[in-house]
This record gives structure tokens, C-alpha cells and sequence, in this order.
């Protein structure tokens, strides 16, 4: 798969959520984890983390959304239950993004909204944790540009395997440009 991601939260304040989050972006490799006005010392979060994500991955813990720094070219794409975000299902994601969650028992805020590409939101009844709401973003990122075999029509997995990957020719980029 092409591009990257990373994955964060703003005003997040239990451990236990960041760890899920941290351990859950690195099985599904997140380049990059980020926190943006957490209410508690990060450190507290990699206690949970029981794959140790912080030992193969950067978190960048930014004081307020005017200290955070993306990659350039990267997207930020909020996730927030709001009437007029985007359905997951139905979002395209980004080769380049960061994906943000809002801290528990609240919303992204305002400013981070504004800030934000794409708003995406997850087709529940009611919020879901904030470890479990970065987990489904995550899978539907992997499902969505990964390279898996089609689903079939009937239930059960698919009946014949996935071809082989075949490469082009290779693009010499610096003659393209002379054209």
C-alpha cells in the first residue's frame, strides 16, 4: 500500500485510551502518532500499550493546535459523529493523512474542525471509544487501499486466489518532463 498515516487525538485525558489507540495504529502501521492538548503526561499511555508502539513509532505530543505540525502534503481528516460529515463507507481516504479523534465524553473542537480536509463520521447510534473509533477508521483505510481479493457473492471467502501483482515498465520521470 502507498502513502502513510498517522493517527491522534486531541484532549484525550485517560491512558488507557491512548495505549488502545497507540497499540492498535501500530498493528495496523501507522507511521506516526500524535496527541494535541492531552490532559495527562503521554507516558502514562504507553503503560497500556502493550505491542510498545512508541519503541517503533514517533508521538509527537503538541501543546495546542498552533504547535501541531503535519507532514507536508498530509491531510488532516477529523472524526467526529456530526450531521454533515461524511460517512465512512463512503469516504476516499487520502494516501497522505492524519486522522484525529476527539478526547473522550466530548467533540473535536472548533478550531480543529476548521482545520480539517474531510470530517468523517463512523455510522453509529452514539459515539464509540476512542480506541475502537481509530480501530474501525484503521480497517477501513487497510480494506479500503490495500490490495485484497475480491468478496464473493455468496457467504465464505473468495473462491479463486489473488493475482499476482504485475509491474509496469519503469517511468523515467526526468524524461517525462522534457516532453
Amino acid at each position: 500500500m502507498k502513502g502513510y498515516f498517522g493517527i491522534g487525538a486531541e484532549g484525550i485525558s485517560k491512558a488507557h485510551n491512548l495505549g488502545a489507540l497507540m497499540r492498535t495504529a501500530h498493528a495496523f502501521g501507522a507511521q506516526f502518532l500524535f496527541t494535541v492538548g492531552a490532559r495527562y503526561a503521554t507516558r502514562k499511555g504507553r503503560k497500556t500499550d502493550t505491542s510498545r508502539a512508541t519503541n517503533s513509532l514517533p508521538i509527537y505530543d503538541f501543546e495546542n493546535l498552533q504547535t501541531m505540525r503535519l507532514p507536508e502534503g498530509c491531510q488532516l481528516i477529523g472524526i467526529e459523529l456530526t450531521d454533515d460529515a461524511i460517512e465512512l463507507p463512503s469516504f476516499r481516504h487520502p494516501m497522505r493523512a492524519a486522522y484525529v479523534l476527539g478526547p473522550e465524553r466530548a467533540s473535536l473542537s472548533t478550531e480543529m474542525v476548521e482545520q480539517c480536509s474531510h470530517v468523517v463520521k463512523i455510522p453509529t447510534s452514539f459515539c464509540v471509544n476512542v480506541g475502537l473509533a481509530g480501530a474501525i477508521v484503521m480497517y477501513d483505510r487497510m480494506i479500503s487501499l490495500g490490495r485484497f481479493a475480491e468478496r464473493p457473492v455468496r457467504t465464505g471467502g473468495p473462491t479463486t486466489p489473488l493475482a499476482e501483482h504485475v509491474h509496469g515498465r519503469p517511468r523515467l520521470r526526468h524524461l517525462e518532463l522534457k516532453s
